[in-house]
This record gives structure tokens, C-alpha cells and sequence, in this order.
């Protein structure tokens, strides 16, 4: 099982050795899951190669055996890069659902408006029926008169075919009386029975006359049923031009708020657009806002990390007079110079190890600085797309330098340590054989120089972070005055927006009721032509039977005059002696 371990070492002996050990802090119970340890402390040889401090990756048997070693640092930076991944991608996951919430949101308030359209639909629908039927119930009314007109209309034909039987039986009794009074002219006498014949035929063309008023009569009655059909077809001639002129207007005001309308849409779109490249500039500026604080941060933690460092390096050399002070010199000065000299080779050999590990672990730190300063210039020249995946790359170095510089701590000072007890070992080596104190000539553990340079780079980096501030103080009001600004053009888009599509939806409830006036205007129009084509047939049908009655009038008139002019001289015959027969 994998364990995370810390080396921790046990001081004995006279020299200051001791044994190291392994501090079991954290197991892994799967591949993204630890639990803390129960602080064990584990017996390793293996450990003494390391400094005190040092975190290490340990795998451990069932009984507690190493099986295998190795340090924490790239490992564990290596989690954290993981674990912040899939912090940044269980985001992204809420960030989807969150967006299909506000989707799902959305098309069940436009199936509402959907259906909210189809019911004002159906109510139109429902109003077009009832329309059609107030329609029909006239199409009926006017196919009722329609009959009617055609039933007088036949029965003026009937009459009119009576009349012209009637004038066609006068015209022969006309004939008759002309014969007759062609023979009375030619004959030189007239008897009895002629005179009688006469007298009868004229009797009898007298009493069978046709009275033509009747027929006027009727005549009149079909014209003025023809006349008020008329009118009433007049008045519904009125109203469907009154509603064909009300239709072309409507349509004219519809075209001209369309053109109205696409105008101002096109205006919005326009505006939108402006508005969408301010919501833009908000986020680059946001973006160069987030950047620079994240360099501010940095700049901030350096500082802080300088102080620390500044103040670790003091309790350091605190530290390293305090190990030389524990060093029990009298006991080295008793012990046999070969005793001594094994000891301080051994003191070396642990030193040179340690100081190349912990010279090996600068070098990373050194190329961790230098690759989050490339990082941070990449930030500055990239582009928007580009600008989250580096910014991301680069919090996750910025963790694990920090990880690494805190980890280098301890082993900084333990090598202080071990390098002030392998000092104080020669010192007393070098005072039994008589030489000079080495370390007395390089002036021990001055640490002034060090700590000066630290002063140094922490005032540039004060600098630097004043700069930042003002800089992000100058970038947080263009933000503040942009985001205003966009607030309030976005109202003002959001109201416009509202404005145009209650107009949108006016104009189009104003369109179908045009369509409805249309198609009334159509079918109304379809059911007057024909019934005002019957009653145009039918009042010359009625003018033309006028004149028929007139001729009958005429022919009627003459027949009287001659049946008397007859009459008159068949009386003149008879009453004449010399035509009388003896």
C-alpha cells in the first residue's frame, strides 16, 4: 500500500548522529483518494539517505516492509494538478447544467407562448366560422328571393304568353271583321241572316276582349319586388366596397408598420451588436483585471515569502549556532584522532550527499521561476481563446513552486545544521593537530550578504506591486464605468426588445384579421354577383314585358274603334230600305 511519509530523525550518541525514520501521514486508498495516517513512525535504513523533512512516497507490505522509496515532490504536484483539473472540470460540469436548466427553462416558456398562439388561433378560426355562417344564413336569404324572383319571373312569362295568345286570337278576329266588311262592300244587298251573322260575330268580338291591366298590374308587383331586391343588393354593394376600401387601407398601414418595424429591428440589431462588443471589452478588460491581480497575488506571496524566508534564514542561523552550541566538544577532544577523522569523513560524505540533493532541488526551483516567467509573458501577448488555458497552467506552477520552496525549507535547514556540526568537528580536529580553525577564516555563518540581497529583491518586488495596484485601480473604474454603461444600454435594449415584439405581435394579429376582411370581401362578393346577375335578367325581362303590355294596349284600342266603326255600319244597312231584300 502507498503511504506519503515524512523523514524524521532521532538524535543520539556523542557526535550528534542518530537513526532516521519514516512518519506515516497519508494512505492512498484508491487512485484519486487519500486518507490521513495515524502518525506511525516505520524503521527504514533507506531513509537515512534523505534529509529530515524530505517527503516521500512510501510502498509498504502488509508487515510493514519498505518495498520501495522515492520523494513526494513531483508526485504530489502532480496530484494537486489533478485534483485542481477535476475541480475545474466538476465547474464546467455545473456550468452545463446550469445551462441546460436555463434551456430547459426556456423552451417550456416558448411551448407556453406556442400554445397560448394556437388557442388565439382557434379563437380566430371559431370567429371566421361564425362569420361564414352569418354568411351563409344571407346566401340563403338571398337564394330565397332569388326563387322567388324567378317564380314571378315565370309567371310573367305565363302571362306574357297568354298575352300574345290573346293578341294572336284579336288579330284574327280583326282579320275576320276585315273579310267581312270587304264582302258587305261588295255586296248590293244585305239580308237577314247576314245582318244576323254579323251582328253576332261583332257581338261576340265585343264581349271577348282581353283586359291587359291585370297584367300591368302583376308586372308592377315584379318590378318593385325587382326594385327592393335591388336595393337591398345596393346597400350590400355599399358595405362590401366600404369593406374592400377598409381592407386596402389596413393593408397599406400593415405594409407601412412592417417597413416601420424592420427598420427598428435592424436599428436594435445594431445597437445589440455595439452592445455585445462592450460585454466583450468588459471581459478582456475582467481578463487583464484577473491576470494582473493573479501577478499582484504572486508579487504579494513572493514578498510574504521573502519575509518568511528572511525570517527562516535569521531563526536559521539561530539554528545552526544552537546545533554548534550542542555539539559536546569536550567529548570530541577526549576522542582518538582517527575516531574524530572516521567521524567527520562520515559527516562529509552525509553533507555532500544532502547539499547535492538539496543544490539539485535550487535548480528546479530556479527552472520553476523561469517557467513561470515565460507563462505570465505568454499571458500578456495571447489571445482571448488562448488566455484560460495558460492562466490555468499557470496557477497550477505557481502550486507547485510554492510546494517545492516549502519543502526545501526543512532541508535548507537541516543542511545548515549538519554543515555547523561537520564546521565545529573540523575546528576541534584542526586545533588537536595543531593547524589553524578553517572556519574562523571564512567568518563562520554570516548570513548578512544573504539576507541583504533578500531586502533587496523584496523592495524591486514592493515596487512592482505598487505598480500593479495602481494599474488595477485604473483597470477596476474603466470596468466599473464600461459595466454601467452596459447595464443601462442593456435595459434600454431589454424595453426596446419588449417594445418590438408586442408590435410584432399586433401587426400580426392586425394581419390575420386583414386576411379574415379579405377573405369575407372575396366571399362576400362570389355570393352577390350571381343573384345580382338574376335580378339584372329579370328587370329586363320585366322592362321588355312593358312594352309588350303597351303594343297590347294599342292593338286593343284599335280593335274597339273598329268593332264600333263596324257596329255603325251594319246599323246603317239595316235600317236602309233599298238594301233591305223583299
Amino acid at each position: 500500500m502507498l503511504y506519503l511519509a515524512e523523514v524524521i530523525q532521532k538524535k543520539g550518541g556523542i557526535i550528534g548522529g542518530g537513526k532516521s525514520e519514516l512518519k506515516l501521514l497519508a494512505c492512498q486508498r484508491s487512485e484519486q483518494s487519500w486518507s490521513a495516517a495515524s502518525d506511525e513512525a516505520i524503521q527504514s535504513d533507506e531513509a537515512g539517505r534523505f534529509s529530515p523533512g524530505t517527503l516521500l512516497l512510501v510502498d509498504l507490505t502488509a508487515n510493514r516492509q519498505v518495498q520501495r522509496i522515492q520523494e513526494a515532490g513531483r508526485p504530489l504536484v502532480s496530484i494537486l494538478q489533478n485534483f485542481s483539473r477535476l475541480q475545474e472540470k466538476f465547474k464546467n460540469q455545473e456550468d452545463e447544467i446550469e445551462q441546460w436548466k436555463q434551456s430547459l427553462t426556456y423552451q417550456s416558456q416558448e411551448l407556453n407562448r406556442r400554445e397560448m398562439e394556437m388557442e388565439t388561433r382557434r379563437e380566430q378560426l371559431q370567429q371566421l366560422e361564425e362569420d361564414f355562417e352569418q354568411l351563409e344564413q344571407q346566401r340563403q336569404q338571398v337564394e330565397t328571393t332569388r326563387d322567388e324572383v324567378l317564380r314571378q319571373q315565370a309567371e310573367l312569362e305565363r302571362n306574357r304568353q297568354e298575352l300574345e295568345g290573346a293578341w294572336d286570337q284579336l288579330q284574327g278576329q280583326k282579320r275576320q271583321v276585315d273579310e267581312r266588311q270587304s264582302e258587305l262592300q261588295q255586296a248590293s244587298v244585305l239580308d237577314d241572316q247576314q245582318a244576323q251573322t254579323i251582328q253576332a260575330l261583332l257581338s261576340r268580338l265585343s264581349s271577348s276582349h282581353f283586359s291587359p291591366e291585370s297584367m300591368q298590374e302583376q308586372v308592377n308587383q315584379a318590378s318593385e319586388l325587382a326594385n327592393q331586391h335591388q336595393a337591398i343588393l345596393s346597400q350590400h354593394w355599399q358595405n362590401l366596397d366600404q369593406q374592400r376600401q377598409t381592407s386596402q387601407q389596413t393593408q397599406e398601414e400593415i405594409d407601412r408598420q412592417s417597413q416601420d418595424l424592420d427598420r427598428r429591428w435592424q436599428e436594435w440589431h445594431q445597437a445589440q451588436e455595439a452592445l455585445e462588443q462592450a460585454r466583450a471589452e468588459v471581459k478582456l478588460q475582467q481578463t487583464v483585471l484577473q491576470a494582473k491581480q493573479d501577478y499582484a497575488q504572486m508579487l504579494g506571496l513572493q514578498i510574504q515569502h521573502h519575509d518568511d524566508l528572511r525570517q527562516q534564514l535569521e531563526r536559521l542561523a539561530e539554528g545552526i549556532e544552537a546545533s554548534v552550541s550542542s555539539v559536546n566538544v569536550e567529548a570530541l577532544e577526549k576522542l582518538p584522532l582517527d575516531d574524530l577523522q572516521r567521524a567527520i569523513q562520515e559527516f562529509e560524505r552525509d553533507f555532500e550527499m544532502s547539499s547535492r540533493f538539496v543544490n539539485g532541488q535550487e535548480e528546479e526551483l530556479e527552472s520553476k521561476q523561469k517557467e513561470l516567467e515565460e507563462l505570465k509573458a505568454k499571458i500578456q501577448q495571447s489571445g482571448e481563446s488562448d488566455r484560460n488555458a495558460l492562466e490555468s497552467e499557470l496557477a497550477d506552477e505557481q502550486d507547485a513552486y510554492q510546494f517545492l520552496n516549502q519543502t526545501l525549507v526543512g532541508q535548507r535547514r537541516s543542511l545548515k545544521e549538519k554543515e555547523g556540526v561537520l564546521r565545529q568537528h573540523r575546528s576541534v580536529l584542526a586545533r588537536r593537530e595543531g593547524r589553524s580553525d578553517p572556519g574562523a577564516e571564512g567568518g563562520g555563518t554570516n548570513l548578512n550578504q544573504v539576507l541583504t540581497q533578500i531586502d533587496s529583491l523584496r523592495q524591486q518586488q514592493a515596487e512592482e506591486l505598487q505598480k500593479i495596484e495602481s494599474e488595477l485601480e485604473q483597470i477596476r473604474n474603466r470596468i466599473q464605468e464600461t459595466q454601467e454603461m452596459v447595464r443601462d444600454r442593456s435595459s434600454e435594449q431589454e424595453a426596446k426588445r419588449n417594445e418590438l415584439k408586442q408590435l410584432e405581435e399586433t401587426l400580426k394579429s392586425q394581419r390575420v384579421t386583414t386576411a379574415q376582411l379579405t377573405g369575407k370581401v372575396s366571399l362576400y362578393q362570389e355570393v352577390l354577383q350571381p343573384i345580382q346577375d338574376t335580378v339584372d335578367g329579370l328587370r329586363h325581362q320585366l322592362e321588355a314585358m312593358q312594352g309588350t303590355i303597351a303594343q297590347v294596349n294599342e292593338a286593343k284600342n284599335d280593335q274597339s274603334g273598329a268593332i264600333s266603326e263596324m257596329q255603325q255600319i251594319v246599323a246603317d244597312l239595316i235600317s236602309k230600305p233599298e238594301f233591305a231584300t223583299t
